[in-house]
């Protein structure tokens, strides 16, 4: 299992250039059993990123455009009246999928952003009145724009509370991008087709095997003192809920998995603390205007925590 997960990383990382540690902290959340909200400039690979992780996985990629005019049934589905059958027929949407990527999500307005929140939480949907199950693998990463706020939608706090992770993509370094360049024309001459590496069974296990890495009571307690500290700083407007104590322990569990140990570490909740925090945490006005930087913030906390030994 070991070396099909390296083998897995490995081929990620030869796909998508420069982005090492977020494909890392993508494949964590999604074997956590979380969700994603990914934040970059236009053409930064991010499409790429979810669409090559669901390959590898072998799982159904589905991909929504989300716009002004989107309607929450274009998501979930809804019920139609067949003539010849002279009954109601349900049509699902493409929610029913593995992996769904929700592209540019806060160009839609809250109404539509509302539609995935009993997806994300329950794995469930339900269209007139129905319950539908999800698929047991089921990931949601969504992507949004941190430039051309006008017309967007900025998603509610208690929406982007359900995403485990907020990752940030930048631009690749100059030798980095040149190497995305000939790979992309490398890729147009042999046209190769990408190999998945799990079985939907396999992925299930894995993510078994990740809720059973252990988690002492020292660490739950590290976790518990981050999240409340971020209740307490004079700078930082609102804290994190318990949610994201939940998050960083699950994705604490899922990292620690991938580097093939049974039991978290501090290291590895401190890893997973910023990406978990920075979506979750707002700074004050003052703390703004004074130009704090929240990764920054969150990581003086951390540090200002005592580690457990």
């Amino acid at each position: 299992m070991t070396q099909t997960i390296t083998s897995l990383l490995e081929q990620y990382e030869q796909r998508i250039l420069g982005q090492q540690k977020n494909l890392r902290l993508l494949l964590t959340a999604a074997l956590a059993g979380g969700h994603v909200l990914i934040e970059g400039v236009p053409g930064t690979g991010k499409t790429k990123m979810v669409k090559t992780l669901a390959q590898l996985l072998d799982s159904e990629y589905k991909r929504v455009q989300f716009t002004p005019d989107l309607l929450p049934s274009d998501i979930t589905g809804s019920a139609i009246y067949n003539m010849k059958e002279q009954d109601f027929q349900t049509l699902k949407g493409p929610i029913f999928t593995n992996v769904l990527l929700a592209d540019e999500i806060n160009r839609t307005p809250a109404k539509t952003q509302a539609a995935l929140l009993e997806a994300m939480e329950e794995k469930q949907v339900t269209i007139q009145g129905e319950t539908y199950k999800l698929p047991d693998f089921f990931f949601v990463a969504a992507t949004q724009n941190p430039i051309e706020f006008e017309g967007t939608y900025p998603l509610p706090e208690a929406q982007q509370d359900r995403f485990f992770f907020k990752l940030l993509v930048d631009f690749p370094t100059l030798e980095e991008e040149t190497d995305v360049l000939q790979m992309v024309l490398a890729e147009q001459a042999s046209a190769k087709e990408l190999d998945a590496i799990f079985s939907n069974e396999a992925l299930l296990e894995i993510q078994q095997k990740v809720q059973e890495v252990t988690i002492n009571k020292d660490i739950a307690d590290y976790i518990m003192k981050i999240v409340r500290k971020t209740r307490e700083l004079e700078h930082i407007q609102y804290g994190a809920s318990t949610r994201a104590a939940i998050a960083i322990a699950k994705t604490a569990q899922s990292w620690a998995f991938l580097d093939n140990r049974d039991y978290v570490t501090p290291d590895d909740v401190k890893t997973v603390a910023i990406p978990s925090l920075r979506h979750r945490v707002q700074l004050s006005p003052y703390a703004e205007l004074e130009g704090s930087d929240i990764d920054e913030t969150i990581q003086e906390l951390v540090g200002s925590i005592a580690v457990p030994r």
